[in-house]
């Protein structure tokens, strides 16, 4: 798409990993223009993260996270690659960091630090537990954040141990977070012609998420637990049911759900029993419930009970990676795409969720490694004896 909502807005990303490039990729995706800054030694360390990967230094792994953006290998911990940083700041619109806390200030990547070349610069910081604090200076890690923050107590069945999330899903919403928290300060800055930092941390957002069960037990001394199936904490039913080929998840969240479910199943009086008839009882009584559903549901496949529910009662099935991945929906949504990568042509990715004007935007491969270094350094005036004399250096890649 030619004209994105993001179209020449300039990004500087000093990230690794995960939750950072999870950030920048949304950006870029919208259109900002997004040049990652890599160290020379190697760069960004999710290139290296196995076990596939589509070259030296192309994993798959970071192909996931940085779609659409350039690669600049510049060391910022050098005085002469500070000094280039600064004059590309100068030209953003954004710097964005997901370094640790207490690193930033010592790498000149605050807004007192970069303000006086360009006033309406935004710096956005997104750490593990913030840039002040008792843990400034703590590496951080999403596991880490699920286990602290209550997630994985309330993951599991009622009878295991605490179990984490399947994908690293603090990470990703930090980094949703981030991209939402610089675009704002964006717009706070073309308003008021003045730029800031702006703090966001794996911590916050992932206490942040607790939301109702957090007011629960902050105002009624009441903590949910972990329910059987992975029902929900108050509705029945809405939970997994055994399916003659696997499983199927229910969600009768509304009591016109709830009868026609019944209906659908062919126990269309199962909401006139006392047991049943209220959201309340149909809770109280969920054993019984359960009991009477299973039997039922285990005589159709999920295929067949999809055909049967599918638009009347909120269901879907429980599918492995593959078959998610397989989805004849997932096809018509367009959401796999095939980009033509320079060390793999036909590599295929997800698209951006986000569809300006209703429309899937087309993705680009992520760069190799120090692949627009010279291009971007030229842009700011250093010409190529000067690049090769701050290669000899290390300053650069």
């Amino acid at each position: 798409m030619s004209d994105l909502p993001l179209q020449g807005v300039r990004v500087l990303a000093v990230e690794q990993y995960g939750a950072g490039p999870y950030a920048t990729q949304h950006l870029a995706e919208m259109g900002a223009e997004v040049i990652k800054i890599e160290p020379p030694d190697g760069g960004d360390s999710a290139r290296q993260s196995g076990p596939h990967f589509l070259g030296p230094d192309e994993s798959q792994f970071f192909q996931a996270f940085n779609l659409g953006k350039q690669s600049l290998a510049l060391d910022i911990r050098h005085a002469e690659g500070k000094a280039i940083f600064r004059r590309l700041a100068a030209t953003a619109d954004a710097v964005l960091n997901n370094l640790r806390g207490d690193q930033p200030a010592k790498l000149g990547l605050e807004y007192r630090q970069l303000a006086a070349g360009r006033p309406a610069l935004v710096c956005a910081h997104l750490s593990g537990y913030g840039r002040t604090g008792s843990r400034a200076a703590w590496p951080a890690y999403d596991y880490l954040m699920q286990a602290e923050a209550g997630f994985m107590n309330l993951t599991g069945d009622p009878d295991g141990p605490p179990t984490r999330m399947g994908l690293s899903i603090v990470d990703y919403l930090t980094g949703i977070t981030t991209a939402f928290a610089l675009t704002a300060a964006l717009y706070g800055a073309l308003r008021t012609g003045r730029g800031r930092d702006i703090d966001v941390t794996l911590y916050d957002v992932a206490i942040h998420q607790l939301t109702y069960p957090a007011a629960w037990v902050l105002n009624a001394g009441d903590a949910i637990t972990r329910r059987p199936r992975s029902g929900h904490p108050s509705v029945v039913p809405c939970e997994a049911f055994p399916t003659a080929d696997g499983q199927l998840f229910v969600m009768a969240m509304l009591p016109k759900f709830w009868e026609e479910l019944c209906a659908a199943v062919g126990l269309p009086d199962l909401p006139r029993d006392a047991r049943f008839a209220t959201p309340k009882a149909r809770y109280n009584h969920r054993d019984q419930l359960v009991a009477l559903l299973d039997p039922v549901f285990g005589r159709r496949t999920s295929a067949e009970w999809m055909a049967l529910l599918a638009g009347r009662v909120p269901a879907a099935p429980v599918l492995t990676l593959r078959q998610a991945l397989a989805s004849p929906f997932l096809a018509e949504r367009g959401t796999v795409q095939s980009l033509e990568h320079p060390l793999r042509p036909g590599w295929r990715a997800l698209a951006s969720p986000v569809r300006p004007d209703g429309e899937v935007t087309k993705a680009a491969p992520a760069p190799l490694f120090g692949q627009h270094t010279n291009a971007i350094l030229e842009s700011i005036g250093i010409g190529e004896a000067a690049r090769a004399a701050l290669r000899a250096k290390g300053v650069i890649g």
